[in-house]
């Protein structure tokens, strides 16, 4: 069985306390490949107040010999990092740590040492500040490595799927992307990907820009002009779609489920209803990228970082949402 890389995140803020409390209080059937700086997890382990299990040092997955193992990407990079490091504070070093961490993971992923990856949150000022300035995300490094074209985030909450038309933009770029080939475009990825994870012919609904649907072209034209004839192609090239929904009902319906994922048109419309609906559980999985990876859907929280309160949930849900996944049977989740 090949295990699960997964990523620790940027070491200041709580992705090594929260791993370091799963690896404490848990056992999985898939073992784990754990990336990242193993003073960071210590560090984590320390805040949390929790003894972590063994866990050797390995080169690469395919060595691995234990349920879990670590691969130790601070080994390669300079040492300073560790002891300029605070928890909560914004660090070039740690921006460092976490995209060669993600790296290496994908690395692993594409050359098929692993099954999948799951991610512990990065910090988007510390990636900038390291250097990689086109990397705003783990969507755009992951994008970068695979020269993949064409991706998305789906948000997962039991009971709630949510895939994003663009993530990192203003709320004013985002609204100028709302265009007829760019829908089109992600619903064919979605309707692609989801069939791929075992959910085949899934109910898409498409939400409405404007409020209220734009109310004919009162509150706006984008409706009316780029959103219903995507729907109109996307439904020509048989798939189940339907739209514009009024965002202020369309979550729910998709909750009480007349629809299986909601196609959101900014970052915002999508993010808050999925962690108005279930916060702790919500997970997020990538789109057109040639392996599968989920992640927590809570960023580095700096502000409680260190203090041991982190709550693991988010982590638990995107391991076993990445089981799920490489398993093809999204219908479960």
């Amino acid at each position: 069985m090949k295990p699960l890389a997964m990523t620790l995140g940027d070491p200041a803020g709580i992705g090594p306390e929260v791993m370091a409390k799963v690896l404490a209080a848990r056992t999985f059937d898939t073992p784990i490949t754990l990336i990242g700086a193993r003073w960071a997890l210590e560090k984590g382990a320390a805040a949390a107040g929790v003894e972590l299990p063994e866990i050797p040092a390995v080169a690469t997955a395919d060595l691995q010999t234990t349920p879990i193992a670590l691969i130790d990407v601070a080994e390669s990079l300079p040492a300073a990092t560790e002891t300029q490091f605070e928890f909560g504070k914004v660090d070039a070093g740690c921006g460092l740590l976490a995209v060669r961490s993600v790296e290496c993971a994908a690395e692993h992923c594409m050359a098929g040492q692993v099954s999948a990856m799951v991610t512990c949150p990065i910090n988007k000022e510390a990636v900038h500040a390291a250097g990689f300035v086109d990397d705003i995300g783990h969507q755009e490094i992951l994008s970068r490595l695979t020269a993949a074209t064409r991706t998305a985030t789906m948000l997962m909450t039991p009971g709630l799927r949510v895939v994003h038309l663009s993530t990192h933009k203003s709320l004013i770029e985002a609204a100028r992307f709302v265009t007829r080939a760019n829908v089109l475009d992600k619903l064919k990825l979605t309707h692609d990907s989801l069939e791929r994870w075992g959910l085949p012919q899934a109910r898409i609904a498409v939400a409405a820009l404007n409020p209220h649907g734009g109310e004919g072209g009162l509150l706006g034209r984008e409706e009316i002009d780029e959103i219903v004839p995507a729907v109109a192609d996307a439904k020509s090239a048989g798939i189940d779609v339907t739209g514009p929904v009024p965002a202020d009902s369309v979550f729910n319906r998709a909750i009480n489920g007349e629809f299986d994922v909601v196609l959101a048109l900014y970052h915002d419309q999508g993010h808050i209803a999925i962690k108005v609906h279930d916060f702790h559980k919500s997970t997020t999985a990538t789109l057109g990228i040639p392996f599968i990876r989920t992640s927590v859907d809570h960023g580095t929280a700096f502000d409680i970082a260190g203090r041991g309160i982190a709550d693991e949930s988010g982590l638990l849900a995107a391991i076993a949402a990445a089981q799920v996944l490489v398993a093809g049977q999204l219908a479960r989740l």
